[in-house]
């Protein structure tokens, strides 16, 4: 069989997709052959078999296991094969001899066997392989073989990584960290063995850290008292130990030197993320010896700040290398992790303590103290452009631009260093370390013939400073501002665009922590920002200058601005007239987000005369070359947005112009958009079109409709995709809002724009092609027709309607579209709640009253709602259907709360599959008591008064959960490297409404919902506490308060009492 199935495996490598599809559904086919797995064996172990098939063949068995060795596993095809017990042992020897071979040469079919093991042993170990665990770490012990230790390793590594259960590791971890030191302290070994030995004690943190929330904690902690000093002598001793020497003229080949450096760097990078793990899973463990392991990461990086030197700022070494375990060995992969563990550990409290009491005994001066300046020094070499960066960005300044800004996610030394200053000193020092740049720049680099590398480094690190302070709103004394721009000015002048471009960043952050008496500083500088953005010969330049044109927009005085607004839109014209979007500017994302930037805040200045500016020609430019990209076309929509409520703000004849101004190129988008179906322009228009209608005067301006609806209509007639879908939905409910009598004089082809909207509300809820996600704003379109036209106009299409949305929301699953649909029916039952629930019963819908299904989706989806006055409306929607006091809503039986099973264990995903949640059943007014109590508690106990705090908390809490915040200024308070307490359950209750949006809400878009800041809803508040009053005199409430849970009922008795 090895011949035929070998042949399989080479057909699913051939160029030709339909080949691929037969021959791996014969590999498919093949599993209930007995001998199909050791044919796969046999093909693996065969000499005389090509590389390529032999790893074909471990990909096969692993596909094979997955599918078929335990029903317990995600990928199990239900049919599992009747594989005996003897050939299961068979097949677990053979690969299991295949990963730990001491012949073995080829790391990544090993790394495959290691992956089929893991697998494996997931469900069968320890029960039907006990002697694999003594087997792996008897080779560990004896090191007889690199080869084959590494073997053991890799296997151990997907074991403990994503092979064992919590009670599985629990019984092994002793003698496997054991094995693990002596691997690592044995002189015979290797030191990429002694790396991935490391990695895989790193598995075992992380396991670990989920053993100490079960009954194991005492015993762990008790382990790792015992275990951890002679392991952190190691990993000091690592840390100290220099890279092997080499020659001078060995760096002229830099493989050759990556090669002689790559094993120990290998193990310093692992003992740097293993002392991560270790401060994360037991602190204790390290506590002791964080000052030693400072000092000694501190004089590490010291050290090997020449041949960073000699390999990357001289020389284009190549970095961020991996090897085929995953284990990084290049110099600058070891400098980023000894950065960022340095940043950390300068938060630790006796590292804070004894800096401190340096930083005091200089007095006044403290900016000068030696081990900041000395800091500052190490950073700054660190900081350095490297040459292969130098090179690529003057060929593409896009990237130098996403570089120098930080809105890359390519992490490098410079980046890494930059995070330390900015976050950590400036955290702790606050304007000190502003102080000490400038005290740096003036004393370390005060030689002419510095490096221009050095000098652009600082001018790099003062200038992201500059911006924490910024952000953290500091005003720099007037004496700091002078001194640093008698440093930074000549340099705008310089010839090395790097260094030059750096001075213009500087300034532009300098003065914007400036005090008001640096106005004339700032204009000067601002034209020379202005120059420099149009006129230099350096992309590089012109790059920076624009950057800074827009930090001093953001922050200089209307006053000074606001006399360059004609300047500075007339300066992106230039630009835009000397460079090719569709060529030269074509994959400039981040230049083009500055050019809109740019033009959003000039034509912010002032909005009175915009329908004559250029500015918004250049706007729409950049939009038709720009919509393809989802980042620079949300700032065009947010730009657009500000703009149109600005212009809007001033009266409707200045939003007349603003139309007559915008519509045509409106339409112009939806023109070209329509010729290119794979453009992203008509998705762009149609969220502009929104925008404009949204935030528009009402009445909307005569032709409004007339312009803008045709391109709209066929879009929703014809577009599938939801990111022209939903805009366009939302646009067409605008305009139907603000200008109803406009909107229904409309018609197309003889139909009247009421029958139009009804067949897009139609296509949107039933049309196969139409997803969820797309259709998910159908719901306003369709509560503006209800409300707008009513059934004076509507006639039997209202009925009509209603019961369509009624049966599409008994199918419907995303969150967002079911909230738009029950929305309508809120809608209704605000006005006329008992006409929505005599209608809705006499509705079937698959042997189920319309009722039913409305309510069974709406009461189990209320908890999920967005939007702040959807919420509001909801509650007011749910208390009239309630006050019916109807029969039949009673009779409605719906999920109601969580049935918890505490068995002690930590419930994985196989076991939720196994053991879904289940929840009890209870009455629908039960439940509308139960969700009003719920958003009454939200609406009056949030600590937000106002979006503007709630997002201030968000902010401050995703700062913390980064892990950067830790630590006050004081180095007391919040000290990350203290001995947290372990004990008490500190997890939150994601499920309650009220964590859900004060918590998880942070991060959304300010809607003040469960995807937004929450704030206190008094209105919310007041008419709840009133209605509860109400309903609470009434008879027979008693006996439905006694059924709600005691937390409910105090809220009620704090609340309304």
């Amino acid at each position: 069989m090895e011949q035929q199935v070998l042949e399989l495996l080479r057909a699913t490598t051939v160029p030709d997709t339909e080949t691929i599809k037969r021959a791996e559904q014969s590999l498919l086919d093949s599993y209930r052959q007995p001998e199909f797995p050791f044919a796969l064996l046999n093909i693996v172990t065969h000499s005389n078999v090509d590389t390529g098939s032999r790893k074909a063949a471990l990909t096969a068995l692993r596909k094979y296991v997955d599918a078929t060795w335990s029903p317990s596993f995600e990928e199990a095809s239900g049919q599992p094969v009747d594989l005996p017990e003897e050939a299961r042992k068979q097949i677990r020897s053979q690969i299991l001899t295949i990963c730990t071979s001491p012949d073995s040469s080829d790391d990544t079919g090993q790394n495959l066997a290691a992956n089929v093991v893991s697998k494996i042993a997931s469900a069968d170990f320890p029960d039907n392989w006990p002697e694999l665990f003594p087997h792996l770490v008897s080779i560990l012990n004896n090191n007889t073989s690199d080869s084959a230790t590494l073997g053991s390793l890799r296997v151990l590594y997907e074991l403990v990584d994503s092979g064992l259960s919590d009670e599985q590791f629990f019984g092994v971890a002793s003698d496997l960290v054991n094995s693990l030191k002596q691997v690592t302290t044995n002189g015979n070994s290797n030191a990429v063995n002694q790396a991935m030995a490391l990695r895989v004690l790193g598995c075992c943190f992380d396991n670990l850290e989920q053993v100490l929330a079960t009954e194991h904690a005492r015993a762990v902690r008790a382990f790792l008292d015992e275990a951890m000093p002679p392991w952190m002598s190691f990993f000091m001793a690592v840390l100290r130990q220099a890279l092997p020497e080499v020659n001078q003229t060995d760096f002229a080949n830099a493989n050759g030197v990556v090669n002689k450096w790559k094993g120990i760097i290998a193990v310093k990078i692992q003992v740097i993320q293993m002392l991560v793990k270790v401060k994360k899973v037991y602190t204790p463990s390290i506590t002791l010896h964080v000052f030693e392991i400072f000092q000694i990461i501190w004089q590490d990086l010291t050290n090997l700040s020449p041949a960073y030197t000699q390999l990357f700022i001289d020389r284009d070494g190549e970095g961020k290398l991996v090897d085929s375990d995953g284990l990084s060995y290049t110099l600058d992969a070891l400098i980023i992790e000894a950065v960022d563990f340095l940043s950390s550990i300068l938060k630790a409290k006796a590292v804070r303590s004894e800096l401190t009491k340096q930083t005091q005994q200089s007095g006044a001066e403290q900016h000068a103290t030696s081990w900041l300046q000395q800091l500052l020094q190490v950073m700054m070499l660190y900081s350095r452009i490297p040459r292969e960066e130098e090179e690529m960005w003057q060929l593409d300044a896009n990237i130098y631009l996403s570089e120098t800004t930080s809105q890359t996610a390519n992490y490098t030394p410079r980046t890494a260093c930059s995070e330390l200053v900015t976050q950590t000193l400036m955290e702790w020092l606050n304007k000190t370390t502003v102080h000490a740049l400038i005290y740096f720049n003036a004393n370390s680099l005060a030689a002419s013939n510095v490096a221009w590398k050095e000098r652009e480094a600082v001018f790099y690190l003062l200038n992201q400073v500059l911006k924490e302070a910024r952000q953290l709103e500091i005003t720099l004394e007037a004496e700091s501002i002078t001194h640093a721009l008698q440093q930074i000015s000549p340099y705008v002048n310089d010839t090395n665009p790097f260094l030059k471009g750096g001075a213009h960043l500087t300034l532009s952050s300098l003065l914007s922590v400036a005090p008001e008496e640096f106005a004339d500083a700032s204009k000067q500088s601002l034209g020379l920002a202005l120059k420099a953005f149009t006129e230099d010969e350096s992309a590089v330049v012109n790059a920076c200058g624009l950057i800074a044109v827009t930090q001093y927009l953001e922050v200089l005085p209307q006053s000074i601005s606001l006399p360059e607004q004609a300047n500075i839109v007339a300066a992106v014209g230039n630009y835009l007239n000397q460079h090719d979007l569709q060529d030269e500017l074509e994959d400039s994302d981040d230049i083009k987000s500055a050019l809109i930037q740019i033009l959003r805040d000039a034509m912010l200045l002032d909005t009175s005369n915009i329908e004559r500016s250029p500015a918004l020609d250049y706007f729409f430019n950049l939009a038709s070359d720009s919509a393809d990209n989802f980042m620079v076309s949300d700032l065009l929509v947010e730009t657009f947005e500000l703009v149109v409520q600005s212009v809007a703000d001033r009266g409707a004849d200045a939003y007349i112009k603003l139309c007559e101004k915008t519509i045509p190129s409106l339409t112009g988008a939806f023109h070209v958009g329509s010729m290119n179906p794979e453009s992203r322009l008509t998705d762009l228009a149609a969220e502009l079109a929104s925008k404009l209608a949204e935030f528009g005067s009402d009445p909307l301006p005569a032709g409004f409709i007339r312009a803008l609806m045709p391109p709209l209509r066929s879009i929703l007639i014809q577009a599938t995709d939801g990111g022209v879908v939903r805009p366009a939905t939302t646009a067409v409910s605008h305009m139907l809002n603000k200008g109803t009598m406009q909107f229904l004089e409309w018609s197309h082809d003889g139909k009247s724009s009421v029958e139009i909207s009804l067949t897009i509300v139609d296509r949107l809820i039933s049309a196969p092609e139409i997803d969820e996600t797309a259709a998910e704003e159908v719901g306003h379109l369709a509560t503006s027709l209800v409300e707008k036209c009513g059934s004076e106009v509507l006639g039997t299409y209202l009925a009509d309607l209603i019961r369509a949305l009624a049966v599409r929301l008994g199918t419907a699953e995303r969150i967002q579209f079911i909230q738009s649909l029950l929305m309508v029916f809120a809608s209704l039952a605000i006005k006329a709640p008992n006409d929505v629930v005599n209608f809705l019963a006499d509705i079937n819908i698959n042997g189920a009253s319309a009722l039913q299904v409305v309510l069974t989706k709406w009461l189990e989806n209320s908890v999920h709602f967005a939007g702040f006055d959807e919420i509001r409306q909801n509650a007011i929607a749910l208390s009239k259907i309630y006050a019916l006091n109807d029969p039949r809503v009673n009779a409605i039986s719906v999920k109601g709360d969580l049935v918890v099973v505490d068995d002690g264990r930590i419930k994985t995903r196989s076991r939720a599959r196994q053991n879904p949640d289940t929840y009890t059943q209870i009455p629908a007014t039960i439940k509308i008591l139960k969700i009003l109590i719920d958003e009454l508690k939200n609406a009056a106990y949030s600590s937000f008064t106002d979006f503007t705090s709630a997002r201030a908390a968000a902010e401050a809490l995703e700062d913390d959960e980064d892990g950067d915040s830790l630590a006050s200024n004081d180095g007391d308070a919040n000290d990350e490297w203290e001995d947290l307490a372990t004990t008490g359950d500190g997890s939150l209750d994601l499920g309650s409404a009220k964590v859900r949006d004060e918590l998880m809400g942070l991060v959304g878009d300010g809607s003040g919902s469960a995807f937004g800041e929450r704030i206190r809803d008094d209105q919310t508040t007041e008419y709840l506490i009133g209605w509860f009053k109400e309903q609470g005199s009434k008879e027979g409430f008693g006996e439905l308060f006694a059924q709600l849970k005691p937390d409910e009922q105090k809220v009620l008795h704090d609340l309304v009492k």
